[in-house]
């Protein structure tokens, strides 16, 4: 039998051509628990307002790889000393940080298991993937875990400027057409550097690092947090709510069997194990799209009708405030809908409901970016930057959000 030349390269729209560096990468790329990102989407239900956004956790997870090796590449060329293992186990960490996430990635995080974070699914797919692969992982798993030594290293792969967040940032704003999100993440990683163990932005990169924490700005409030977007992901949540009560309730559904599991059975940190996760490497966004399809004939008419908001995107409507909703806004939307359709107020919550989004450009209380001056002095990019709104970019800014039909009062 022929051998197969593991030492591809994929053609990749943002980069241009990623080359596979080793054998192992190879096969991990290989893997049914990595190739299961091809179906999960990066971005959630953002396709709904940005019809470009379909890319994958593939996509990402090779893009942050041929990222990594360009950060190697700087830091030993500036004689960061870097062993081969080390390499290699920033490459593997790097490629499956993300190998945890669900179907939606970031939209349905809690709605399949309860409690338990994609990162610490991340962590129980790397330990499987080590045993499968005999110990080949154990760097890998140090640096993931932030156990490694050499702290810059867990800083490569997890951090407030680390390739996952340069990647994504460059990827997402390419599909989506926002320009305002793009990043030049070459000119930022050739600025990197070590200083007693930690990763820092050499002085001459700190306009390119207040564009990174200004893109990750607009990106969040453009796309991420885009108010369609809210409203679909909410719609999304809502719908396995449902179908896990009636299926309690002994309501029969329709769906896969992987599905049917976690939509029957309670799984947290508790209780996931092996099993459960090969069970969870089963799901993606086509399990979800399929029960959606089948449930939009459900006798019940919340599910019903929540599935046919999704699937023929005639949404709830949203309204966005800088102050909390008044209750009596909210009760005359909710009120009208229960009266309307012969509701119960539990099943009204499906349909009008409030909350609230927040985030935060840079968080200084957390790690920092350190800039490295030429006299060698080191500080945080906040107190570097001439750039009036850096520190205001720091401060976490909350919205308030009410969903309700478009029907009116």
């Amino acid at each position: 039998m022929a051998k197969s030349n593991k030492l591809k390269i994929f053609n990749d729209p943002i980069y241009g051509f990623i080359r596979i560096p080793n054998t192992l990468i190879f096969d991990l790329i290989a893997d049914p628990y990595f190739q299961r990102l091809r179906r999960i989407s990066q971005m959630g239900m953002s396709y709904m307002v940005y019809p470009g956004a379909h890319h994958t956790r593939f996509h990402h997870a090779l893009g942050s790889m041929h990222l990594m090796q360009k950060a190697i590449q700087v830091l030993q060329f500036k004689g960061v000393e870097i062993t081969q293992a080390e390499e290699e186990g920033l490459l593997c960490a790097i490629l499956l940080h993300d190998i945890g996430h669900g179907p939606f990635s970031h939209a349905m995080e809690h709605s399949i298991v309860e409690g338990v974070s994609h990162e610490h699914i991340s962590l129980l797919f790397m330990q499987e993937l080590d045993k499968k692969f005999e110990g080949k992982l154990k760097v890998a798993l140090e640096i993931f875990k932030g156990a490694y030594p050499k702290k810059f290293l867990n800083q490569l792969v997890s951090s407030q400027l680390d390739m996952d967040r340069l990647d994504y940032l460059k990827r997402d704003s390419f599909y989506t057409g926002v320009a305002e999100g793009n990043t030049n993440a070459e000119r930022l990683i050739t600025m990197l550097n070590v200083i007693e163990g930690n990763l820092v932005v050499e002085e001459k990169g700190i306009y390119s690092v207040e564009k990174f924490i200004m893109a990750r700005r607009f990106m969040y409030w453009q796309v991420y947090l885009h108010k369609t977007g809210v409203v679909a992901e909410q719609l999304l949540i809502g719908i396995l709510k449902r179908a896990r009560t009636l299926l309690k309730n002994g309501t029969p559904l329709e769906c896969s069997s992987p599905l049917l599991f976690f939509l029957t059975n309670k799984i947290d940190v508790d209780n996931f194990n092996t099993e459960k996760l090969h069970l969870f490497s089963k799901l993606d966004d086509v399990d979800i799209v399929s029960a959606i399809k089948r449930w939009q004939d459900s006798s019940d008419f919340v599910l019903s009708e929540l599935c046919k908001m999704v699937i023929n995107r005639k949404l709830l409507h949203i309204k966005i405030k800088n102050k909390p909703i008044s209750i009596e806004k909210r009760e005359k939307y909710f009120n009208y809908f229960k009266e309307k359709h012969g509701l119960t107020n539990e099943e009204t919550k499906y349909f009008v409901f409030s909350g609230k989004l927040s985030n935060k450009a840079y968080d200084k209380e957390k790690q920092h970016i350190n800039i490295l001056k030429k006299n060698g002095k080191i500080n945080d990019v906040v107190k570097e930057s001439d750039h009036l709104n850096l520190n205001t970019l720091s401060e976490t800014v909350t919205k308030y959000y009410m969903c309700f039909p478009k029907e009116g009062v």
